[in-house]
């Protein structure tokens, strides 16, 4: 388990020395960005399901 904590703790510093930090905040909103619309769509799905299970 420390070993594995040390080494995920050793990726994390390469990386955060690698990227800028502008670059590390743009990919995280992307990211987010992503998520987003699949929740949108997600619900538009579950809505549209809902209202053609009342009509029949």
């Amino acid at each position: 388990m420390q070993s594995r904590l040390f080494k995920l703790g050793f990726l994390a510093l390469l990386l955060s020395t690698m990227l800028t930090s502008c670059e590390v905040i743009g990919d995280i909103f992307q990211a987010g960005v992503g998520v987003g619309i699949f929740i949108v769509i997600f619900v538009i799905v579950i809505i549209i399901w809902i209202i053609s299970r009342f009509r029949k």
